[in-house]
């Protein structure tokens, strides 16, 4: 008899996949009415190398759900997993004074999540989001389904819309 591999993860059954994921973010997929596979995994996927590692896709094809602060207000950017976001290029976007990333307070009151673990929509409050348009480049990508163990597969465009995102470019460009 063989040991279950404990790195593995653990797919639900689409009846029953909302059920893995942070029950805040559950219920935003059962309104939107989206049935997607949210896998859990028993170690942390709370960084992009974390769970592109336990998925086993690139890095770009994960989707960072990041809380920035834009003179006082808070705003999603949804970046691929291998980028980091240009804040100056947030802040021309927005035409804001001054943007900062968030702190670990407004990121929950702001989503309801914990970082390592926020998902591109099922938030607490309703934020401006930019998303970055290197995320269109997959087919699929993958998200936080609400906790630092729980990812989900979608397609780049139906991530964005269902966060209301405004495609830009604010990917901070390599030298």
């Amino acid at each position: 008899m063989s040991t279950p591999d404990a790195t593995a993860p653990v797919t639900a059954a689409p009846e029953a996949a909302a059920a893995e994921a942070h029950p805040r973010f559950a219920e935003a997929l059962r309104e939107l009415g989206l049935d997607v596979e949210v896998r859990r995994f028993p170690e942390a996927t709370r960084t992009a190398a974390e769970a592109a590692a336990a998925i086993g896709c690139d890095l770009s094809a994960i989707v960072k759900s990041l809380i920035f602060e834009a003179d006082g207000a808070p705003v999603l950017v949804l970046m691929d997993g291998s980028s980091r976001v240009d804040v100056e290029l947030v802040r021309r976007e927005l035409d804001a004074g001054k943007v900062k990333r968030a702190g670990a307070d407004l990121v929950r009151e702001t989503t309801g999540y914990a970082i390592g673990g926020v998902p591109p929509f099922g938030h607490r409050t309703k934020t401006r989001v930019l998303a970055d348009r290197g995320l269109l480049d997959h087919d699929v990508v993958w998200a936080a389904a609400g906790t630092p163990h729980t990812v989900f597969p979608l397609d780049p465009k139906t991530v964005i819309g269902h966060a209301g995102g405004t495609v830009v470019d604010v990917r901070e460009q390599t030298k």
